[in-house]
């Protein structure tokens, strides 16, 4: 079977979460959902980066989430998600899996 990229369970991680929050309106069930997927990426990181990798990538995906809510009151609540769901995405891919 094969993996799914890291990148992609990361971005899917920022989108999912912020979805899972805003539909169900219980923004702690979205935190469930984001931090799932973090745990997930962040095995893959590790695996194939190694701990110092998976350190930094987990702390990107951390900024990203938190830097995604003073980004929303300046562009929205949607395309802030996408812009750093993308950024972790572009960048987990440069680091691990472009290799």
């Amino acid at each position: 079977m094969a993996r799914v990229p890291a990148s992609v369970v990361a971005a899917s991680g920022l989108v999912g979460g912020y979805g899972v929050a805003r539909w169900t309106k219980k923004r702690p069930l979205g935190g469930v959902a984001l931090a799932a997927a973090g745990a997930v990426a962040a095995r893959e990181w590790q695996r194939k980066g190694g701990n110092g990798t998976a350190a930094a990538l987990t702390g990107l995906y951390v900024a990203a989430f938190a830097g995604s809510h003073p980004l929303a009151k300046k562009v929205g609540a949607w395309p802030s998600v996408f812009a750093v769901a993308g950024a972790v995405a572009a960048t987990s891919w440069a680091v691990v899996e472009r290799k």
